[in-house]
């Protein structure tokens, strides 16, 4: 993958940051984005420091004026884009009978909008190519029902089956889709739901009350180690797996 061009979404974020870091360090060229233009920066000067080839590009993935402008930046300024990493995500909890209507609808708009506008974008370039990968981060949440997590989890349903069906439609082109499902991983978006110093165990152990079981493997996923899964699908060792749902969630999900 010397010299190809990747473009991340959801840079800034904890996943997202790593996924920059690790296909960098590939000898990637990462084009990061993400709506969060400070966070993106300082992301993009730290790994730059560290020699690495990155350059950050602020957009909103759900804008579909920004989602185009961005991939056009990029390949003007990087080249073709050879994989795209869906990485850009929110979770607003909540119970469904209490839930607003515009956190329903910002979780759809990232989670869903966001991966349609930019696969979209950048597969409409991929297929003239006849190559290329894209790989969605979605969660375990989208085949495990959760309580207080019905937005996040059907947005995430509705990402997984995106990819897949997009996936079918451009394999003929030679161009791979797939999903990687996270379970609990050490990053600010899963520390927000900790209400209490009980929050980390409490993910471990499982809560009896809430149908959820703990995590088997007996810790958190790194950040390091989901992007470790997204590298792999984007890379030559999966040249045969696409519309592949990779869940690395640490046994949480019990294997479904």
């Amino acid at each position: 993958m010397d010299k190809q061009v990747a473009l991340v979404t959801g840079a800034a974020g904890g996943i997202g940051s790593a996924v920059v870091r690790t296909l960098a360090a590939r000898g990637l060229t990462v084009a990061a984005v993400d709506v969060r233009a400070t966070e993106l920066d300082e992301l993009a000067q730290k790994l730059a420091a560290d020699g690495l080839d990155v350059v950050a590009l602020p957009a909103e993935v759900s804008s579909a004026p920004q989602a185009q402008a961005v991939v056009a930046e990029a390949e003007a300024r990087l080249g073709p884009v050879d994989y795209l990493v869906n990485a850009a995500g929110v979770l607003r909890a909540g119970t469904v009978t209490e839930y607003d209507v515009d956190d329903w609808q910002a979780t759809f708009a990232v989670n869903v909008l966001g991966v349609f506008l930019m696969s979209q974008a950048v597969v409409r370039r991929m297929v003239p190519r006849g190559r290329g990968a894209v790989v969605t981060v979605a969660s375990n949440a989208a085949g495990v029902p959760r309580t207080g997590m019905a937005a996040y989890a059907a947005s995430k349903a509705a990402a997984t089956m995106f990819t897949k069906s997009l996936g079918l439609e451009v394999a003929r082109h030679g161009i791979r889709c797939n999903v990687v499902a996270p379970g609990s991983t050490d990053t600010p978006m899963l520390s927000s739901l900790w209400t209490d110093p009980s929050g980390p165990q409490g993910t471990l152990d499982g809560r009896l009350e809430e149908y959820r079981v703990g995590i088997p493997l007996r810790k958190l996923a790194l950040p390091a180690e989901i992007a470790d899964a997204v590298d792999f699908l984007l890379s030559e060792k999966a040249s045969h797996i696409t519309l592949h749902d990779l869940t690395v969630d640490g046994g949480a999900g019990l294997g479904v």
